[in-house]
């Protein structure tokens, strides 16, 4: 063997190992592979690229591999893997890349791919007569779904097999004053669809290197996410609750908005069932020096604030986080079709609760990270079926401009993850 191909064998037992370790396990891939990392200090910058890219790669593209890998039982099969992964992402590691198709007993050739299409072309040419589709690329149960008029299938497709850019709002400060600072540490950012939203390109940054996320200037949030924030329009002065707040990225844009709207003081309650990521939450939240920000944590089924005492109420509730596949291409893999039904029940429920909060005149918006009907349309329908006080009120899509009342942010009209929203209004 030469130095690279020695080199590349190495890299394949260790990739191999932990895609065998994520679908063993079912753990989440950015979980593994940063326990690996942390466990294991022998590889540098470019061997923890090459390991990370090349795996999310093969989940990325597991719908047409892993019909390649059924039909070969050697272990060469595994490594033929790894070099279409890296041929159809276009990784800068040809040498690698070459040695991978040696091991695997494959013909090398540069390819020379820039879209799904293209990839697919590819393949077909490679692999005839076996007919790979785009539409291999998800689960087949998703269709069933997903809305009765939607129509953009293959743009759904391409779009979760794109990385997504690193999305960041600013916050306590003009993004013009912050764009100049990151240029200044020379990031590539660029202004975004909102006044405080910035794109942050696709290159991995070392947030604790760059002063403005240290002094709390610059949160990371995908652009769908902001979405939310935006439709609940929260004004200054007004009481807010957040039910299911998570790690705090939307509860820390409620506070960002509030403070643009004007200097009345504002006040924002949270709630989760985990206490550690409520403790990140008010770690944030000290960082951006936000002071009006407390914690009401779920200990029960009790609703843990006040009822009838909120101006704004945001239910981002659990979910089969369907959405965010893109971001998390295991996901797409290891995840079941029981798991759209599972989250329904249990958003339905925490939907109910929170809506006691909800002060007559108030606002209540409801929210996930899911694109399925199942999830989000339905899951008001039956609110509003039970709670006549409720009325659903129309917003405009920030992106497309259209009216609805429900407004579902797909991946491809934003480079975004999906997001849906909901915004009701208490009428009694």
């Amino acid at each position: 063997m030469t130095p690279v191909e020695k080199r590349a064998l190495s890299y394949a037992t260790t990739i191999n190992g932990l895609f065998d370790e994520i679908f063993t396990s079912k753990k989440n891939a950015d979980r593994v592979i940063a326990e690996y990392f942390r466990a294991t200090k022998k590889h540098g910058a470019k061997d923890r690229r090459i390991i990370r890219e090349t795996l999310f790669g093969l989940f990325r593209w597991w719908g047409w591999l892993q019909q390649l890998q059924a039909e070969q039982t050697d272990s060469s099969a595994r490594t033929l893997l790894l070099y279409l992964t890296s041929q159809i992402e276009q990784h800068p590691w040809p040498d690698i890349a070459e040695a991978w198709a040696t091991l695997a007993d494959s013909q090398y050739y540069a390819a020379e791919i820039d879209s799904p299409q293209a990839a697919c072309q590819w393949l077909n040419n490679s692999f005839a007569p076996r007919l790979f589709t785009l539409e291999q690329l998800v689960p087949d149960w998703l269709w069933q779904y997903l809305p009765a008029e939607f129509s953009a299938k293959e743009a759904l497709i391409e779009s979760l097999c794109q990385r997504p850019p690193i999305w960041a709002r600013i916050q306590r400060m003009h993004r013009t004053d912050a764009m100049a600072q990151l240029h200044a540490n020379e990031i590539a950012a660029t202004a975004g669809h909102f006044d405080d939203t910035i794109n942050l390109g696709h290159k991995s940054i070392n947030l604790q290197q760059v002063p403005l996320y240290r002094d709390g200037h610059l949160e990371v949030q995908d652009l769908a996410s902001q979405v939310i924030g935006q439709i609940c329009a929260p004004k200054a002065g007004e009481r807010w609750w957040d039910a299911c707040c998570g790690a705090g990225g939307k509860t820390l844009q409620l506070a960002s908005l509030m403070e643009q709207a004007g200097p009345v003081a504002s006040e924002i309650v949270v709630s989760d069932v985990r206490p550690a990521a409520m403790a990140e939450l008010q770690k944030r939240a000290q960082r951006a020096g936000f002071n009006n920000i407390s914690s009401a944590p779920w200990q029960n089924e009790q609703l843990p604030v006040d009822a009838d005492s909120f101006d704004g109420v945001l239910v981002d509730a659990p979910c089969s986080c369907i959405g965010t596949w893109r971001r998390n291409p295991d996901q797409r893999w290891l995840d079941e079709e029981t798991v759209v039904n599972h989250s329904a029940e249990l958003q339905q429920q925490i939907l109910q609760r929170a809506a006691a909060a909800v002060k007559p005149a108030g606002v209540l918006v409801y929210a996930t990270c899911s694109i399925t009907v199942t999830e989000n349309q339905q899951i008001v329908e039956n609110f509003l079926q039970q709670h006549p006080e409720f009325t659903l009120e129309t917003v405009i899509h920030p992106f497309t401009k259209s009216a609805t009342q429900y407004l579902t942010i797909w991946p491809f009209e934003a480079d975004s993850d999906g997001m849906f929203v909901a915004r009701l209004r208490r009428v009694a």
